[in-house]
């Protein structure tokens, strides 16, 4: 079986992340080759998109979230995830058995007993009439069930009924209460219940690989899938990592050269990059709670320098001058410092085109 090195798996992962060179990509095309991205802050994301799409700019998306081409809804690992209308309807009924696990772990003391039926019923048909926030749909599902927690019955309608945060929430600019309604309310269709595990995976593999089946299962939040694996192995091809664990790609996708370069990228929080592989070091090779960080789930804003995570970054504005502060992790060399500065000032003018003074001030390893 080939071996892949850290470094052949850390290309490979930024070729099919777009995060080698900026994709000449529409953003639905962009959102079904990366498998989604995940959004649950109301405008990180935008710079998910800027630092991957070539000539970027985020009003049309706002717009293609207010039409309901894209949307945001809880999909991988139980969290908010941006994906096309098209996508969400397969995917929220393939993970919906992890939505309800994480609900049940939290509330499920709170839900023994109740109706699952007439609570997705209640639901539907309070959220035909309006989108509600969870806050207010516990407090109308709770006059139902005078007796439950309303917080846990409105939980338990995430879990149980398939739910995407509207507009104005999300949009560039403007956002709103995170309010919800059903996705057929929203998109006037249904979810498609035949959807296939199988295609879940080799999206999978398409926007992440190569990966094991521990990195597929991490993505998701499924369980059980090497028994997919097993399946599909036919349609795949197979290598081994530098730790000897069982890789699995489809043959065709790309695996570029190990010393291709990679340019210096600003990640935002939640970065899919980041949070997909059960072994992280093909992009992470520094511990977060070492940095300060990670103690309180908290994930740090990151840079790639030469394909990994070499620093942490932030946004400061003050009346008109807005300051990039960067962390670095280690000693950054002169090139890999004239290329932060150079990415570090397209995101200033991306992020607050209308201030007059844009800083960079990068702190001393």
């Amino acid at each position: 079986m080939p071996r892949l090195t850290t470094r052949a798996l850390n290309r490979a992962t930024l070729d099919r992340q777009l995060l080698l060179h900026r994709a000449n990509l529409t953003v639905p095309q962009a959102l079904e080759r990366l498998a989604g991205l995940q959004a649950q802050t109301p405008h990180t994301w935008y710079v998910g998109l800027w630092t991957r799409l070539a000539d970027y700019a985020p009003e049309p998306t706002a717009r293609l979230l207010t039409d309901g081409a894209i949307v945001r809804i809880a999909l991988m690992r139980s969290t908010i995830h941006l994906v096309t209308a098209a996508d969400c309807l397969w995917l929220r009924p393939l993970v919906e058995p992890v939505i309800e696990r994480s609900t049940l772990g939290a509330f499920g003391r709170h839900l023994t007993g109740l109706d699952q039926a007439e609570l997705v019923s209640t639901t539907r048909e309070l959220l035909a009439s309006e989108p509600l926030t969870f806050s207010a749909l516990g407090r109308k599902l709770a006059q139902r069930w005078p007796e439950r927690d309303p917080a846990a019955l409105a939980q338990a309608a995430r879990a149980w009924v398939p739910l995407v945060q509207v507009p104005p929430r999300g949009l560039w600019g403007r956002s709103g209460p995170a309010a919800h309604t059903t996705v057929e309310t929203w998109l006037g269709r249904t979810v498609d219940q035949a959807a296939s595990v199988d295609t879940l995976v080799l999206r999978y593999l398409a926007a992440f690989g190569p990966a094991t089946v521990l990195d597929a299962q991490r993505w998701c939040g499924l369980t059980r899938l090497s028994e997919v694996i097993d399946r599909l192995r036919p349609r795949l091809v197979t290598f081994r990592d530098e730790q000897g664990r069982e890789l699995f790609d489809l043959p065709d996708a790309p695996r570029p050269d190990p010393g291709t370069p990679a340019p210096v990228r600003f990640l935002y929080d939640f970065d899919n990059l980041l949070l997909s592989h059960n072994d992280r070091g093909r992009v992470v090779t520094v511990n977060y709670a070492d940095q300060g960080f990670g103690r309180t789930n908290e994930q740090p804003r990151s840079v790639l320098v030469d394909g990994y995570v070499a620093a942490t970054w932030k946004l400061a504005t003050n009346h008109d001058t807005a300051t990039l502060t960067v962390r670095p992790f280690r000693k950054l060399t002169a090139a890999e410092r004239e290329q932060l500065d150079a990415e570090g000032a397209r995101l200033l003018a991306f992020l607050t085109p209308s201030t007059t003074v844009h800083d960079i001030v990068v702190h001393r390893h």
